[in-house]
């Protein structure tokens, strides 16, 4: 917290209206920050935030980052956290073109806003760089290999462009820069329509539905409690390593384990059904958080079973109180 007669440092959360973002920045109040939180809530929600509207050190500002940022904002900056960027397939495969510019100008000018504040910026990328799942866990040093002609290349390679370009500000202008690879997050406010295992099991969960688990289960996922991901974008953010490092969990669980502890969780009427696994069934990444662990002194804190708990109690919460 900040002291009487300190001055507040100030951070700027990209998408900060998003999953991730929303926490962050409540995080960041935490710790004595003053936010602006820039959104244009194509697909963060204004919901995310709504608890903070009078909160005295945060301010939301509605802003299409392909326009330039930094006349829209007064004062020092001391952290950007650049979090704008669609996750989700029903959104970036929607709009393809959309996705490249965000990731193109949408990335340029907030390194610009960064460049002209002598702030530190953080990049929140994706560990969809690294292309199919080959060689496990995947490290930081693994030459990612994808495909940018096939229906997801918009998507990998606006990631892939979005951190080459923030290298390329690091070397050219000096400018203090981090990377961080975010792997699979869940957690309250985690969106349960972005085609997850997860996200689809306790969104049956909650409608009282039988647990659907494809094939025999044994597929892995790699899972992350959204606070210990965001302890490790605030440890990056807080040293001078430019990364790239990953940020999330080392441990594999199956899928049939998952639905085993959602079950546990529901209570005992909730029912695990085995269906038809689709064409393609991914194997989640899963990342070497090595690095995370030696330069950050990080690693996920949270079990399985608690953050499911604590996910499935706050999205009961707040279909209690939904008009």
């Amino acid at each position: 917290m900040v002291g009487d007669g300190e001055v507040q440092p100030h951070a700027v959360v990209t998408g900060g209206a998003g999953f991730l973002g929303s926490h962050l920045c409540d995080a960041l109040l935490a710790t004595g920050h003053r936010i602006t939180c820039i959104d244009n809530f194509e697909t963060g929600r204004a919901a995310n935030v709504r608890h903070l509207d009078d909160e005295p050190a945060f301010a939301l500002l509605r802003r299409d980052l392909n326009d330039e940022l930094d006349g829209a904002l007064t004062g020092p900056v001391d952290v950007v956290f650049h979090l704008a960027a669609p996750a989700a397939p029903s959104d970036y495969l929607l709009d393809p073109v959309a996705t490249m510019r965000s990731a193109s100008s949408g990335t340029l000018n907030a390194l610009d806003l960064a460049r002209t504040r002598s702030a530190r910026f953080v990049l929140v990328s994706t560990s969809e760089v690294y292309g199919p799942v080959g060689e496990l866990p995947s490290r930081e040093d693994r030459v990612g290999q994808v495909d940018p002609a096939d229906g997801y290349g918009a998507y990998y390679e606006s990631r892939r462009f979005a951190e080459a370009l923030t290298v390329a500000y690091r070397t050219t202008y000096a400018l203090r820069t981090a990377i961080a690879r975010i792997f699979n997050t869940y957690g309250p406010r985690m969106r349960l329509d972005d085609g997850r295992v997860l996200s689809r099991l306790i969104r049956q969960a909650l409608a009282g539905a039988p647990l659907t688990v494809p094939g025999t289960g044994t597929q892995t996922r790699s899972l992350c409690y959204v606070d210990d991901a965001v302890a490790g974008l605030l440890a990056l953010a807080g040293g001078s390593y430019p990364g790239p490092v990953n940020i999330g969990s080392p441990e594999a669980v199956p899928v049939y384990a998952i639905a085993q502890e959602v079950a546990e969780v529901t209570g005992p009427d909730a029912e695990i059904v085995f269906v038809e696994p689709p064409a393609t069934d991914s194997q989640a990444r899963r990342p070497d958080i090595t690095l995370a662990g030696q330069l950050l002194d990080w690693r996920p804190q949270t079990s399985v079973h608690d953050g499911l708990a604590a996910t499935l109690a706050w999205f009961r919460r707040r279909r209690a109180v939904r008009p």
